[in-house]
């Protein structure tokens, strides 16, 4: 079985389900999940959790995003984008210099109220599947911030803009948000995500190249330790008299853990009362996954175990 993280670039057409299920197929592994969907006309990164790795999905999902999209004024249409049926069309009036000081309005934090074509769930139902059957329900606004938003082209009735954004924002809902402010209306047109985190569109590779990569034994360089994910953790490796407890899931004594070389800060010395998550290892060099060490303890606890215990 396959632990890690692919970098996958979705194309058009496919639901993030589709990228699952072709992967599944392609490296002949059931235990595979997306980290977060991505709409079938949109294209760009698609994080892709492989065995193990699967129970990062929540936390990569969670993480910062950068978008390009198009937005197209003075159309709104029941999906928010270009996909859905057209609403209403009106007649673009705002100047260019208009749509900049109306976009500069949404940096910083905002309250977004989700499509009703969304994976959001109400009440556990999807809000796409209420829409499908023509039900439409009032939404309550959720917070979501804007960390940067860059023009990098007008020429209305269109604008291309690039976004970085928090969890939950949805790039459709933006675009519908400037056209309303812009009074005329607006709907996204196209959408490719560059960026998640670390996940960049230049290192994403496609279905049909992950197959290529397969046949010629190379998809290993492609796929992303476990353990990468949380560089920010100072490693430590456990002494092996105590390598039992770490195979039970049990806390481990902080005297039996060595500091590993750590690039991003000064290593720990033994015995210090920092407290923290750290990154386990076995004296192999195998990891094990994240333990805390409480403040005043002298023990490591586990918090996030990414082996299997035995039975």
């Amino acid at each position: 079985m396959i632990n890690g993280i692919l970098n996958i670039k979705k194309e058009k057409g496919f639901t993030s389900h589709d990228v699952v299920a072709k992967l599944r197929g392609i490296l002949r592994q059931k235990k595979i999940g997306h980290t977060g969907t991505l709409d079938p006309d949109a294209e760009g990164v698609l994080p892709v959790c492989l065995g193990k790795a699967t129970r990062l999905c929540d936390r990569i999902g969670d993480w910062e995003k950068t978008y390009t999209a198009t937005l197209l004024l003075g159309r709104t249409t029941d999906t928010e984008d270009t996909s859905g049926t057209v609403l209403e069309e009106r007649p673009v009036t705002v100047s260019e210099e208009d749509v900049r000081k109306i976009m500069e309005t949404f940096l910083g934090d905002y309250a977004q109220v989700p499509p009703m074509y969304s994976a959001k769930k109400v009440r556990g139902k999807k809000l796409y599947e209420l829409a499908r059957e023509g039900i439409v329900i009032e939404r309550k606004p959720c917070s979501v911030t804007i960390f940067d938003l860059d023009i990098q082209e007008i020429c209305l009735p269109r604008v291309i803009f690039s976004v970085r954004c928090s969890k939950g924002t949805y790039i459709r809902s933006l675009c519908r948000d400037i056209g309303e402010k812009a009074g005329c209306g607006g709907c996204m047109e196209a959408l490719t995500r560059t960026q998640v985190a670390f996940f960049d569109i230049r290192d994403a590779v496609t279905l049909a190249e992950v197959e290529q990569l397969r046949d010629a034994g190379t998809l290993s360089a492609h796929i992303r330790p476990i353990d990468s994910v949380f560089a920010e953790y100072p490693p430590v490796q456990v002494l092996e008299k105590e390598e039992k407890k770490l195979y039970n899931g049990n806390p481990v004594p902080w005297e039996s853990c060595v500091p590993q070389p750590y690039p991003e800060a000064e290593p720990l010395a033994a015995g210090t009362d920092d407290s923290g998550l750290y990154r386990v290892y076995d004296k192999e060099g195998y990891f094990i996954g994240i333990y805390r060490k409480r403040a005043g303890s002298q023990t490591l606890h586990p918090d996030k175990l990414f082996f299997d215990m035995p039975q």
